[in-house]
């Protein structure tokens, strides 16, 4: 981590967290803390307990024991409608778009929690309405720009290949104006190029709108290019948390990522 971002306030803080389904631990004592700014992979074998780690973060689980701060407040993440107002967004593994809408009406979606205007007001354009959707067409547009996905705005999502549903995803998810964003496995099933491709777009939203990411990534030569900190789980257990050039020469995450004894 760069001695700038060193500096910065915690912006996420994960203390001594568990979670199980019935008698199967997802995760056990688990902490660390993500400054503001920071690009964080959160990596591991499969079955480490990552996903399920994101999903207690923004609120889809309820942790057995430990907390999650979000600028210091727990109270923002203990539902997914709280986590989203304040500020989190999300990607999921599997594309979870309106395949039959169109790349606008997509990333549109990620305006809900900047909506003032009641039902009523939105159902028969009165009010608040007609301004409050030019404004937030105005968002989606700069987003759709963003990501050099203007050309297919019209188009149904679901007839896109499968590497631009993901940019589409990642859209949506900018489009919201998150302070902390969540990506699970945002390249999965994509090839080199397009990996590069999307690297670049994530670290731009870094950059230029000034967003902290929790990232989920299995390609570790793109963790180590993209990620400012590393977080790595092993059975559920956090084995190592530090600098990538730290954590790629810890011998107990080598062990986890090639079999060999601890």
């Amino acid at each position: 981590m760069g001695a700038s971002l060193a500096t910065r306030p915690v912006l996420l803080e994960v203390s001594d967290l568990a979670l199980a389904f019935g008698g199967v631990t997802a995760f056990a004592e688990v902490g660390f803390q993500v400054r503001e700014g920071e690009i964080c992979a959160l990596i591991g074998p499969n079955g480490a307990g990552k996903s399920s780690l994101l999903n207690v973060i923004n609120g889809l689980y309820r942790p057995q024991r430990g907390s999650v701060r979000l600028a210091g407040s727990s109270r923002a993440l203990r539902r997914p409608q709280a986590a989203a107002h304040a500020g989190v967004a999300r990607t999921f593994q599997n594309l979870a778009l309106f395949k039959g809408m169109s790349v606008l009406d997509n990333v549109l979606t990620g305006r809900g929690r900047h909506r003032r205007a009641s039902w009523l007001e939105q159902a028969l354009r009165l009010g608040r309405a007609p301004a409050e959707e030019r404004a937030q067409r105005a968002v989606a547009e700069r987003a759709l720009d963003f990501l050099q996905l203007g050309a297919w705005r019209d188009t149904a999502v679901g007839s896109l290949p499968y590497g631009l549903q993901k940019r589409v995803e990642l859209a949506r998810a900018l489009a919201a104006e998150p302070r902390l964003l969540l990506l699970d496995e945002p390249m999965a099933g994509m090839n080199a190029k397009e990996k590069r491709e999307l690297s670049g777009y994530i670290q731009a939203i870094n950059r230029e709108h000034g967003v902290t990411v929790v990232l989920i990534e299995h390609d570790i030569q793109v963790v180590m290019q993209l990620a400012d900190h590393v977080v790595v789980l092993d059975y559920g257990r956090l084995i190592a948390d530090g600098a990538p050039a730290v954590v790629r020469r810890d011998p107990a995450v080598i062990a986890a990522y090639l079999g060999t004894p601890h």
